[in-house]
């Protein structure tokens, strides 16, 4: 099997359901936080941060769809609030930005002092029906939605029209969810965000997501299309520039920066510098999981190569036994995922806490 095969059949298997060794920003102007559960919540909900293009099942040409994000944040005077962004899983095949366990983190942050954000997607359900359709065909189809080269990868390395559509997903996935993070940036001052505190997360795909954010150029899955083919782009606050300082990552992997190395010819190191987001990991163990814990393992080798701070969890069942895929239960040492995810951030930005 080639690479490039092996690559696309790798996507199928893990998605199926879905440093510095100093803390960043030292500085005095460093948020303050809550320990404890302290704020009102307020939530302002489907916010359109950005347009995309879009099939539906019966079009034959793609049209321009709202792209929506909801945003909690602590009722509280002040001006200076850390972010978090989260982006749901779903095996870029759907899923929800409001996930009942992505509501229940939103509450935990926002009531401490966070403004969390959680965003929707396109995923497959926005690429239409396209069985029987001729490779020329498809890219046209296509034109404007993904790069014509990624769709032709897709199209080399896929066993179906189902294999095509996921890996054509995670590109739209990743072109929006840069999209919602410079409309982060853009409105910051709505929200009192201090945008040198910017975490971003994610589940499953999301955390697939979430690590081909932090790690690629900004301009990766973005000026790969132009705005001739995709209008909608000039809709995704373009001049805008930001800079993560964390990541959070449950039950994911790095398979979306082996795919776009794979499509652009480049190597791991090309992608990956000593720069990168400091990283936390949650990952279990069990038989079941889809996202295997070698992704992680991997992630944390690339990492420490580098001398950038990583902390990998291996989470356990509440009754002790290894934790499988979306083991929002999960703990390690004690502590639930949120806790984890909350001590990691407060020490490694040097967020004050009270």
């Amino acid at each position: 099997m080639s690479k490039s095969a092996y690559l696309l059949y790798l996507i199928v298997f893990l998605l199926a359901a879905c440093g510095k060794e100093t803390p960043n920003n030292p500085n005095n102007g460093a948020p303050l936080v809550k320990n404890d559960s302290t704020y009102v919540v307020v939530m302002d909900t489907n916010i359109i941060y950005g347009e995309g293009l879009a099939h539906s099942a019966t079009s034959d040409s793609s049209f321009a769809i709202p792209l929506k994000l909801d945003v909690y944040s602590p009722d509280n005077n002040s001006t200076n609030r850390p972010v978090f962004m989260f982006i749901h899983g779903g095996g870029f095949n759907g899923g929800i930005k409001h996930k009942p366990e992505i509501v229940d983190m939103a509450h935990y942050y926002a009531s401490r002092g966070w403004v969390f954000v959680s965003i929707d997607y396109r995923t497959v359900q926005e690429l239409g029906t396209i069985q029987g359709m001729a490779p020329a065909d498809l890219i046209t189809f296509y034109k404007g939605i993904a790069p014509s080269e990624w769709v032709a990868f897709a199209l080399n390395n896929a066993q179906d029209a189902a294999d095509v559509q996921q890996a054509t997903a995670m590109y739209l996935a990743q072109r929006d969810a840069k999209a919602a993070l410079r409309w982060i940036v853009a409105h910051s001052g709505s929200y009192n965000i201090n945008t040198d505190f910017i975490t971003v997360g994610g589940a499953s795909a999301g955390a697939i997501t979430t690590i081909a954010l932090g790690i690629s150029n900004q301009g990766d899955f973005r000026d790969e299309i132009t705005l001739n083919d995709d209008p909608t782009l000039s809709t995704t606050h373009l001049n805008e520039s930001y800079e993560v300082q964390s990541l959070i990552y449950f039950w994911g992997s790095n398979i979306k920066l082996d795919v776009f190395e794979a499509v652009y010819g480049l190597n791991q190191y090309d992608r990956y510098d000593a720069g990168d987001p400091e990283l936390f990991m949650g990952h279990g163990t069990a038989q079941d999981l889809l996202t295997p814990y070698a992704e992680a393992l991997e992630l944390q080798s690339i990492y420490d190569s580098l001398g950038v701070h990583n902390e990998l969890a291996t989470l356990v069942k509440p009754n002790g036994t290894p934790a499988g895929h979306g083991a929002w239960n999960g703990m390690f040492d004690g502590k639930g995922l949120f806790k984890l995810s909350f001590d990691f951030l407060v020490e490694r930005q040097n967020i004050m806490v009270e």
